[in-house]
């Protein structure tokens, strides 16, 4: 049996496990270009909610809460394309492309306190890089990635580079660790070296007008739902059978458990097809609040994990999970949002920064032991929050250190502690003390443990092709699927995996997006490496 794509798919079925971006961005491809109808199209979702990473919710009496805001920039070239057909939350005239491209035409991106030291703003004009540290940059971009195979950015760079501003920026803007993959931080230097010049300010950075599952998720779950799609919540698929032979690798059978109590098959006809999201970022999180620390759960109750281990032991072209998912300690970090009755700590942002609320982006606390950044987005940052009530995110790479002020680790820390530290590092606990007294502050931490371990350094085949070689009725989504030259933790990344699914089992007589590759544009490259030089 030979892979044949399917030009005539009117009766064919198509299962997407997970309910993440990688999935309706294949729905959309699905119909749009492979003329699938909306109706033979199957969403299956274990939880109760879409959207995977892109996620937000609350309200303001419970509080807000997201796990954390993926940045786009304008090259996101399938990311766009999938959102220019889409009608945006608020407006059903405009697309989500033409809201978001003219919201960060009015919000433009351009940090004025990126790094922070001792509650003072620093001077990041430099990158501080050495002769050693440049000529060790240059070596990485010039590197084949055949060659960097587990090696970690540790190894390929001297301490001292890990002091200089160049770092505090790259660290905490893209959340790299020193122990993460080499091989995937020559990839972004790559794929976003157009960046680097106005990195400092991160500039060229792009959001959303709102959360991005209020602005993303939400509006293309309408648009799916309009054209029929199913979306079956609280399924958790647990195994699929595959039929593995010398010619073909096809699945045959979903075994799902809907509502955690019942068990069903789902058995795949001819021209049937299983779209599969291997593994995920934000599996086993787990929320605390003011007065609690979240809970740091294991793989044993993720069931994305859970299940690509079990496929992975049918076929070795399936990958190896266990790369990304065994070392937890090296993956996790704690995020957490703030919601405030009060305008006190955003108006003193303002004026230490000089960035009203959007465009100033992370604000990076180098002397925390945490690692400590926050963001201000554009308020409001849900739909249903009122003018009078503030919402801030942050995030703390380092949660088993003991704070500076907080003698505790953040991963033991309730959402009360986390903004205690805070307010240390920015010197404001005199100002912030009676706004915490009247109740007016809620904070909500949450605990991921995977979500750093799309970095993890790991080998050529650890994540699977798209489309394995040999298999005739499948295909592997999202973050630990292997797209080559793109760039992993960004929604850029999901959707080419979706069209690279899609245009290859399907006839659509449409080509794959190229990456945008802007390496080999001289003025860029001249101003990239200037800014190197500084």
């Amino acid at each position: 049996m030979k892979r044949e794509k399917n030009s005539n798919p009117k009766h064919s079925k198509i299962y997407l496990v997970g309910g993440g971006i990688a999935s309706l961005a294949s729905a959309f491809y699905l119909i749009k270009d492979a003329g699938v109808p909306g109706k033979n199209i199957h969403i299956l979702e274990q939880s109760r909610v879409l959207g995977g990473a892109l996620d937000g919710g609350g309200n303001p009496q419970n509080g807000f809460i997201i796990r954390g805001g993926r940045m786009h920039e304008e090259h996101f070239v399938c990311y766009w394309d999938l959102l220019s057909n889409i009608p945006s939350y608020d407006n059903p005239d405009i697309s989500v492309k033409e809201e978001s491209f003219e919201f960060n035409s009015r919000f433009v991106s351009h940090a004025q306190a990126r790094l922070i030291k001792e509650g003072k703003s620093m001077d990041v004009s430099s990158f501080g890089l050495s002769l050693k540290d440049q000529a060790d940059l240059l070596k990485l971009i010039f590197a084949s990635e055949g060659s960097l195979e587990n090696i970690r950015i540790e190894e390929w760079f001297e301490e001292k580079f890990f002091e200089t501003n160049y770092w505090y920026l790259w660290t905490s803007m893209f959340a790299f660790q020193k122990w993460s993959s080499v091989a995937i931080m020559r990839r972004y230097m790559k794929r976003f070296i157009h960046l680097l010049d106005g990195m400092p300010q991160l500039g060229g950075i792009m959001r959303t007008k709102y959360n991005q599952y209020h602005s993303v998720i939400i509006p293309l779950q309408r648009y799916l739902e309009e054209k029929g799609v199913h979306f079956e919540m609280q399924t958790q698929v647990t195994d699929i059978d595959f039929e593995i032979t010398d010619d073909y690798k096809k699945a045959t059978v979903l075994h799902v458990v809907v509502q955690n109590e019942k068990q069903e098959k789902i058995s795949l006809n001819e021209y049937d097809y299983v779209f599969i999201t291997n593994g995920s970022i934000v599996e086993a999180s787990d929320n605390g609040s003011l007065e609690k620390a979240p809970v740091l759960k294991d793989k044993s109750v993720s069931g994305a994990w859970m299940l690509w281990e079990k496929i992975a032991k049918k076929d070795n072209s399936f990958g190896n999970p266990g790369v990304f998912s065994d070392n937890i300690d090296l993956q996790k970090w704690y995020s957490f949002t703030a919601t405030l009755k009060d305008d006190t700590f955003h108006d003193y942002m303002e004026n230490f920064s000089g960035n009203t609320d959007g465009t100033g982006g992370l604000v990076t606390m180098t002397d925390s032991n945490w690692l400590m950044s926050i963001v201000i987005a554009r308020q409001p940052h849900f739909v249903n929050q009122p003018k009078d009530v503030k919402v801030f995110w942050g995030y703390g790479l380092y949660p088993d250190r003991e704070g500076n002020f907080v003698k505790k680790k953040m991963s033991e820390c309730s959402g009360e502690e986390i903004l205690e530290e805070l307010w240390y590092h920015l010197k404001i606990q005199k100002l912030m003390k009676p706004v915490i007294a009247s109740g007016r502050v809620n904070c909500i931490p949450v605990a991921m443990p995977f979500i750093n371990s799309l970095f993890m350094p790991c080998a050529v085949n650890d994540r699977p092709d798209v489309l394995p070689k040999k298999a005739v009725n499948f295909a592997f989504i999202g973050q630990f699927a292997e797209v080559p030259n793109d760039c992993v933790f960004t929604v850029e990344y999901s959707v080419r995996s979706a069209q690279m699914a899609v245009y290859g089992l399907f006839e659509t007589k449409k080509k794959i997006f190229p990456v945008y590759d802007s390496i080999h544009n001289p003025a860029v490259l001249m101003r990239a490496i200037r800014a190197i030089h500084r």
